[in-house]
């Protein structure tokens, strides 16, 4: 599959994805400014173990990938690197709204988030996981096309200051950036592999599922 229909196939998979967020509770909520702080609270906790899980499954992947694809490998090793310490951010932002550190790192996962890591470790584990590409084309769409607005949302209902807010607002400015390695990657030689366009957009298709899955379950352990 060529590049530009990879992409193609992705971006409709995107606007499905999208549209299908504006029902999702919690961000209705923010939307129609009923956002409460226990609702952010909730948020910054499936966030963190999004996280904190995240940087190992792209660790995971890095491990699975074998010696002919040393380039791709180093791709997903700097990206486990640059993920794995954001945690803290949301910690602080846990606190600055009244929550405290035992709280955010005590909190089990809700359903939804269970199901979503398992899928992601098991994927990350095959040989050459290249079509995690569909994955992070999700997770880092988020971050460059949404998590800003989310964060100036939040911000401005909640009446917060910058650093309540610091995480969303800061992947907003910065993963276009993840944006750019994406596709830089994705044309790095990997679609000559025989079906990985189609497994890419396949892989990207069930992320964005599992991924409303997790946030239409927040609370919901």
């Amino acid at each position: 599959m060529p590049t530009e229909t990879v992409m193609r196939n992705l971006l409709i998979v995107w606007t499905d994805f999208e549209s299908r967020l504006n029902t999702v509770p919690i961000l209705k909520k923010l939307s129609n400014g009923r956002f409460s702080i226990d609702d952010y609270k909730e948020l910054l906790v499936n966030h963190r173990q999004q996280v904190v899980e995240g940087s190992r499954w792209i660790a995971r992947a890095a491990s699975s990938t074998t010696s002919e694809y040393l380039d791709q490998r180093s791709t997903f090793l700097k990206h486990s690197v640059t993920e794995h310490r954001d945690y803290e951010m949301l910690e602080s932002q846990f606190c600055l709204i009244g929550g405290t550190l035992d709280e955010i790192r005590s909190a089990p996962k809700n359903i939804g988030t269970e199901i979503f890591h398992s899928y992601m470790f098991e994927q990350s584990s095959q040989e050459n996981p290249f079509h995690l590409l569909g994955s992070m084309f999700i997770i880092e769409g988020l971050g460059q096309r949404k998590a800003k607005g989310w964060g100036l949302a939040i911000k401005e209902l909640l009446d917060l200051d910058d650093k309540a807010v610091e995480f969303y607002v800061y992947h907003g400015d910065n993963d276009p950036e993840h944006m750019e390695e994406f596709e830089q990657t994705l044309n790095s030689g990997i679609l000559e592999i025989e079906g990985m366009g189609e497994k890419i957009v396949k892989t990207a298709k069930i992320t964005a599922l599992l991924y409303e899955l997790q946030l239409r379950e927040i609370g919901n352990y």
